[in-house]
């Protein structure tokens, strides 16, 4: 069928038939074409080369802040416990620090009595005080 399909299709003037190039390609061509490919080779080969060393950079920084992040957890975890220790040792001095501020309290009402009395003790030495008090 390829057969008769071929035989019936009219063949154009216009159209040139193809010939398979017999002669081998001059020198300088073969010549371009090895230098475009190793040229080409070197070029990939050094893209290559820079992606390779920016994963080692980011592995290097990678490793860096790994180890700044396990330096962090461990103050973190030091100031931690340290703080537990502080709120420990604070809950023990809770009721000392409860007296203090009852002493407190008892000190501001003794000197205010104090001064009252201070204040009276003038008034009698003054005589403006009347008797029947």
């Amino acid at each position: 069928m390829a057969e008769k399909a071929e035989q019936t299709l009219p063949k154009s003037p216009d159209v040139e038939e193809s010939e398979e190039a017999k002669e081998p390609p001059p020198a300088d061509v073969v010549e371009l074409c090895h230098e475009t490919f190793q040229k080409t080779a070197e070029y990939l080969r050094g893209e290559l080369e820079g992606t390779i060393e920016d994963y080692k950079l980011l592995e290097k920084m990678n490793k860096v802040t790994i180890c700044k992040y396990s330096e962090m957890k461990h103050i973190a975890l030091s100031i931690g416990s340290a703080l537990h220790d502080l709120n420990e040792k604070y809950k023990s001095l809770q009721p000392y620090l409860d007296q203090i501020d009852a002493i407190e309290e008892s000190v501001a009402a003794l000197e205010q009595a104090a001064y009252s009395l201070d204040q009276y003790s003038k008034r009698l030495g003054s005589g403006h005080c009347t008797q029947g008090l």
